[in-house]
């Protein structure tokens, strides 16, 4: 080597070194983010916690779980004295709060569904040191609530007398996100339940489809009548009712598609534009419409009003057609398109300017011109019309004494507005209330966001956005025009989509922001007012990462066409777009705008939609996007001390081949005898909960008694041993114990919380406890305990009943002992069960119950299933066959594990509607007839 390539190896590697820690360090902070173990974002509580105080301004506890959380805590006090109290309280506190923690489903490996969950959070090495010297015999106190005593008595007894076991199963690798290093990593912690943002400052959000298969949908609208339901325009001249939980009835609300002009040519303007219903539509059962028509082959805007049908209160009478104003459009593009009723009860309505290229009709162009009604805001009185003119006019408008001025004009000098929305108002102060906000599209530079106020001139055709258009009208003094909130040039796009002001419940970090979008770039984007100076302040709005998104039901990718934003009856906000801009085709859908970073508190938002009377059916939704959670899991770079590796395949344990050496502590010298106590009660809100605690170390000297294998022992005298280090009382082990004596040892499958498995480290002492990786719970050598008892659970059955849950047969139940109470047969039958065809199983790599790849038996052999096409729905059916609710998660690309090649493929393009008895009765192709491979083979998990 020569020293010119020494030197540039010393120039360059520490450099190589700086940018690979640069990139592991980004990849960090994006491979966790705050989550609930409910799979929910963090919140505030409404009112301050109580016990686990620190998370009162920011995660996962309301009062009601703090407080179930500090009657399990003083529950596992009372079994200890004053000293002991004092060493572990502390201890047992702060895991038991770590539910409440914002990073909870971190600390509970609870973040991938693919991996089992912890029963305690991961703690970091050090504290978990310190926890097992100060009080290492509490972990069978934490565990009693998890599955049972009788699961953990081996476990706890086994690893408790070892440092090196103990924290394999407590600590979590992590060093970054392990308890308490979690809490006071200043960076973790900066903007933890604010906005996410990428280093761009772009605001991270996601979605949640709520409708799709729409033609070009324009408006989506709601009658604010408690039913909750809204009412989705298409631009061909349909409107269809879609109710609270997301179903279409078959029958639309109005139908005008032979009186709409339109065509398919992407891009036309024309068309049905617009729907408004009466602001007391509950009484005042009227809708306006917004539409293009031909009148002697002359292209007008019509806006007529509709009453609602007698017979059915989601359908108008279509024979009501009122005409309200009709205005005759020059050209064919720029007719505007927007109707909204304003919190003083009037009608507004907004029209473009005509059409053709910079306004060229007249001296001034029809914006500038207030004899006519082109590019204009007007506003009308529609009530009181039954009887005579159509409208009137307001008396307040502001050019009723104008010669020559139209007294419908509100406001003037607009291009073609497309897409105004009222502002509710701050839900505390009510500041903004009643503010109007309207984009106005740009002629060939800028585009701009207004806020429309009465009797305003926006400018064009003198101006665009800042800029001068017309330079002699721009120069005018008279002009006096009012500038835009905001304005951008075309290279971010152009056409502007308006939007509204977020002011609903659900998500409290978006209170006062206005989203809004652009139609020819996709671009969503955000303005945020300043109350001191009255700026507005611009963030781009992005989809957030497959791992900022990864909660159910949400996606992170949209169809660029953005045609309008809506607002449904809670406030929350929804944009409308399309991948095909033609109103004949299918590639309309409505999103639903989602913050991950912060929820609002659970029952805060909480609604109860008024019944809704139907006539005809339902058409339920399917979504047809892929969701986030269930997108196939990739490996990401953690920098942490510890190399933690993370796949896509079942991970297998490592075991120690040197065995464990158990020190265990010097023995008290003072012996007391007492009789055992009874374990406090325990409630059915305490069982819920899964992180107890127990208490501090203690040297406990016993009798052991055990009795014989066939009959549940009991215990009657207990030896107890009090240290002064702990005070830890041992008839702690003898309550917990006696439990176990009195129940039959049932082998059961793997107790379940939130909706997902527990992990039920290895006990054997020959295997570390790996808390990530589930294994068989067996007992392979017992020690004396603090009441000299050791139960013995049988354990002879597991690798049978194993192999029949791969068989797809359905487990016996081992009690007491080795008795098997099986399944009565029918009379004269010799042979065993056979499977019906259709029958279903999960293969499970790591024998999990409620996850794996899924194979279906037909026509005297077990095959899988092609992943194409298959939905959340399909899995609904696999799992209620299984004996589940529902499928939390549908896993493609063979994250469940590849079958062999022996294995045929069965099915394939599944599609099911949910309510199948078998993936048989659901749309498919023919049994073994597949263009796939086993790297496609399904998966599902249940719960």
């Amino acid at each position: 080597m020569t020293p010119q390539t020494s030197n540039l190896q010393h120039a360059f590697f520490p450099h190589l070194r700086l940018l690979i820690l640069l990139l592991l360090l980004q990849a960090w902070r994006g491979s966790c983010h705050p989550q609930c173990l409910d799979y929910k974002p963090p919140f505030e509580p409404q009112q301050p916690l109580l016990f686990c105080k620190e998370y009162s301004k920011f995660g996962c506890c309301d009062v009601e779980k703090d407080e179930e959380i500090s009657v399990r805590f003083y529950s596992i006090m009372e079994n200890f004295d004053h000293s002991g109290y004092v060493t572990c309280a502390k201890y047992i506190r702060s895991i038991l709060c770590q539910e409440c923690s914002p990073y909870a489903a971190h600390l509970y490996d609870a973040e991938d569904a693919n991996t089992p969950m912890r029963m305690l959070p991961g703690l970091c090495g050090d504290y978990c040191s310190d926890y097992w010297h100060q009080c290492r015999y509490t972990l069978s106190l934490l565990l009693e609530d998890v599955g049972g005593p009788h699961q953990f008595s081996n476990l706890t007894a086994t690893i408790e007398e070892d440092r090196r076991r103990f924290c394999d199963f407590l600590e979590l690798k992590d060093r970054q996100y392990c308890y308490p290093n979690v809490v006071s990593n200043a960076e973790l912690n900066a903007n933890l339940g604010f906005v996410r943002e990428d280093p761009k400052g772009c605001l991270e959000l996601c979605l949640e489809e709520v409708a799709n298969g729409l033609r070009n949908p324009v408006a989506m609208i709601h009658a604010d009548d408690g039913t909750h339901r809204f009412f989705v325009a298409e631009q061909l001249g349909y409107v269809w009712v879609y109710l609270a939980n997301g179903s279409r009835i078959d029958r639309p609300f109005l139908n005008l598609t032979r009186a709409v002009l339109t065509s398919p040519w992407a891009g036309d303007e024309r068309g049905f534009l617009c729907i408004a219903l009466h602001p007391r539509f509950t009484t005042v059962k009227k809708a306006y419409v917004y539409y293009s028509v031909s009148v002697k082959k002359e292209e007008r805007i019509r806006i007529s009003e509709f009453t609602l049908s007698t017979h059915d209160d989601n359908q108008l009478d279509h024979s009501s057609e009122r005409t309200i104003l009709e205005v005759v459009e020059p050209a064919s593009n720029h007719n505007g398109g927007q109707l909204l009723f304003g919190h003083d009860g009037y009608l507004y309505i907004f029209i473009g300017d005509g059409g053709r290229a910079g306004d060229p009709f007249g001296k001034f162009g029809n914006s500038q011109n207030k004899s006519t009604l082109l590019g204009k805001a007007l506003r009308v009185d529609i009530d009181d019309n039954d009887e005579g003119p159509p409208y009137s006019i307001p008396s307040d408008n502001p050019f009723l004494s104008e010669k020559e001025a139209r007294p419908e004009i509100y406001a003037y000098g607009v291009r073609n507005m497309w897409r105004c929305s009222i502002d509710r108002g701050d839900p505390l102060t009510g500041r903004g209330r009643g503010r109007m906000l309207c984009g106005d599209v740009g002629q060939n530079k800028y585009e701009e966001v207004d806020l429309i106020v009465k009797g305003g001139n926006y400018g064009w055709r003198a101006k665009e956005g800042f800029s001068c258009y017309d330079r002699k009208l721009c120069q005018n003094s008279s002009l006096d025009d009012i500038l835009p909130i905001f304005a951008y040039p075309h290279k971010l796009g152009k056409s502007v989509t308006g939007g509204y002001i977020y002011r609903g419940c659900q998500m409290p970090n978006l209170n006062g922001l206005y989203i809004f979008g652009d139609f020819m770039s996709g671009r969503l984007m955000s303005l945020k007012e300043d109350v001191s100076t009255g700026e507005w302040q611009y963030n781009e709005i992005c989809m957030g990462t497959d791992q900022t998104c990864r909660f159910p039901k949400l996606i992170n990718s949209y169809y660029k066409y953005i045609i309008s934003f809506a607002e449904d009856e809670a406030g929350e906000l929804y944009f409308l777009a399309t991948g095909a801009p033609s109103a004949t085709a299918r590639a309309g859908l409505i999103y639903k705008i989602v913050d991950p970073s912060r929820r609002a508190p659970p029952r805060k938002c909480s609604i109860k939609p008024s019944p809704v009377k139907i006539k005809g059916k339902l058409i339920h939704f399917h979504p047809k996007e892929e969701f986030v959670i269930n997108k196939k899991p990739t490996t990401t770079a953690v920098p942490t001390t510890t190399t933690r590796k993370t796949t896509t395949t079942t991970k297998t344990p490592t075991r120690r081949k040197t065995p464990i050496i158990i020190i265990k502590p010097p023995m008290p010298t003072r012996r007391t005898m007492r009789k055992p106590t009874p374990p406090p009660p325990t409630t059915e809100a305490t069982r819920k909960t899964t992180t107890r605690e127990t208490p501090p170390p203690t040297t406990r000297k016993t009798t052991r008694k055990t009795p014989p294998p066939p009959t549940p022992p009991t215990i009657k005298a207990t030896t107890i041993k009090t240290t002064t280090a702990t005070g830890y009382r041992t008839t702690v082990m003898t309550a917990a114990l006696s439990r176990i004596a009195q129940t039959p040892i049932v082998t059961t499958p793997a107790t379940r919380r939130h909706g997902r498995p527990l992990q039920y480290p290895s006990s054997s002492t020959s295997q570390p406890l790996n808390p990530v990786h589930p294994s068989p719970f067996t007992c392979s050598s017992q020690k004396p305990t603090a009441t000299g008892y050791k139960p013995q659970i049988n354990t002879t059955l597991l690798k049978s009943q194993e192999e029949k849950l791969r068989l797809g047969e359905k487990l016996e139940i081992a009690v007491e002992g080795n008795q098997v109470f099986k399944r009565p047969r029918g009379r004269g039958r010799k042979r065993g069960r056979r499977l019906r065809g259709g029958t279903v199983r999960l293969v499970s790599p790591d024998g999990l119950l409620d996850r794996g790849r899924v194979e279906i038996f037909l026509r005297g052999e077990w095959g899988t299933v092609c992943d194409d096409l298959f939905t959340s729905k399909a899995g609904t059916v696999v799992c209620r066959q299984l004996g589940f609710t529902t499928a939390l998660a549908v896993m493609k690309r063979a994250a469940l594990g590849e079958a062999d090649k022996s294995v045929r493929i069965l099915l394939d393009d599944v599609e099911c509607e949910g309510g199948e008895r078998s993936l048989l009765e659901c749309k498919r192709s023919k049994v073994g007839k597949h263009n796939c491979s086993h790297g496609e083979d399904v998966g599902v998990i249940c719960g």
